[in-house]
């Protein structure tokens, strides 16, 4: 009886994904079809279209790389797939992926965006046209290369904590992930620079934050492949977003009791008015402390809600693609040991190579 039920959901399952994909494609213009013949397709037909789906929805997280690896190889550095009536185009060359990234004209996100915003809400990652033009006016200047250079301090100080957490791994022999070092090094460089707050995760400070953030980011990354989560609903009532939810408000409240502080030791002490940065602007200690600089200037583009999004962005954005970037140099400085040999000479002695070079590591 038990088996029966769920051959009988399965079933119900599979004809509501069927006439969901049929009628989602009935209603695209002829124009779709049309663009999309002339792209180089890997799948063609109903039946592929369904069987790709399943099969990407799948796949472990350290599966997904080597499983599109496959794809470019055999199909080229353009491609045109369809997940579940939905159209992607997957781009694997350097100048297709400039002239897109570089274009004023494709700022709108995809619907797959939306399965953010519950977290980053409509910040610079996530907003489109008018908001996402202001918004990026405003928050130009915040990336100046002289309060960027202020950040150098911070960089090295968490820097060398990871190394020499690494020197007592490699001393006892001690396999690891090193991806897992990375993550803590990046957030902890990225919590003191965005928010001005210390998280101290490398030494094993911060565990709710820290538990919170990953079980968020490893979420979002499931639901963006298993296609039965994209549907809202669906989503909540599933354990992936109740865990998901129940760490985004750990996440939000941590923002908002920064903020508060903060905006707290604005009011009291003047902080933004100590100190005069060589090109006018005010010299502040924190990305948070810059974005309450705008607030105060522009309370009506600039709101808590405002900042909160622009920090969880952010600190969404810079932690997760710094620790991808320093766990891809570790892999190639192991793969080539030349060239490990001589940045171990530069970040040990600068002045050998270089003069003027500025060890952050």
């Amino acid at each position: 009886m038990t088996i029966f039920l769920l051959v009988s959901l399965l079933l119900v399952f599979i004809i509501l994904i069927l006439i969901f994909t049929t009628c989602f494609c009935a209603r695209r213009p002829k124009e779709h079809y049309r663009l999309c013949a002339k792209l180089p397709s890997m799948q063609r037909g109903y039946l592929t279209d369904l069987k790709f789906s399943f099969q990407l929805s799948t796949l472990k997280s350290k599966d997904v790389l080597p499983f599109f690896s496959k794809i470019f190889k055999h199909h080229g550095p353009l491609v045109h797939i369809n997940v579940l009536g939905h159209s992607y185009v997957l781009l694997n060359d350097p100048d297709d992926i400039k002239a897109l990234l570089s274009s004023p004209h494709h700022i709108n996100k995809g619907p797959e965006y939306g399965m953010l915003k519950p977290w980053l809400n409509k910040g610079l990652l996530t907003s489109g046209s008018l908001k996402w033009q202001m918004r990026r006016k405003l928050l130009t200047y915040t990336f100046h290369f002289k309060i960027l250079e202020t950040y150098i301090p911070t960089f090295n100080k968490h820097a060398q904590c990871l190394t020499k957490k690494l020197e007592n791994m490699a001393s006892n022999n001690q396999r690891v992930s090193i991806y897992t070092h990375m993550t803590l090094c990046a957030l902890d460089i990225v919590c003191d620079t965005i928010m001005g707050t210390e998280l101290r995760s490398q030494e094993g400070k911060s565990i709710e934050y820290v538990k919170a953030i990953n079980t968020v980011t490893d979420v979002m990354i499931k639901r963006i492949f298993k296609f039965w989560l994209w549907n809202e609903s669906i989503f909540n009532l599933s354990q992936n977003g109740r865990n998901f939810n129940k760490s985004l408000k750990v996440l939000h409240t941590f923002t908002e009791n920064v903020i508060k502080e903060k905006r707290a030791k604005h009011e009291t002490v003047n902080c933004l008015e100590t100190e005069e940065l060589s090109f006018g602007k005010k010299r502040v200690e924190s990305f948070l402390d810059l974005l309450i600089g705008i607030s105060k200037q522009n309370p009506e583009k600039m709101t808590d809600s405002d900042i909160r999004e622009e920090v969880d962005t952010f600190l969404f954005e810079g932690h997760d693609t710094s620790s991808t970037a320093m766990t891809m140099a570790f892999i190639q400085l192991g793969l080539h040991q030349d060239i490990q040999v001589k940045k171990t000479l530069q970040w040990s002695h600068p002045h050998v190579l270089s003069p003027s070079y500025t060890c952050t590591a």
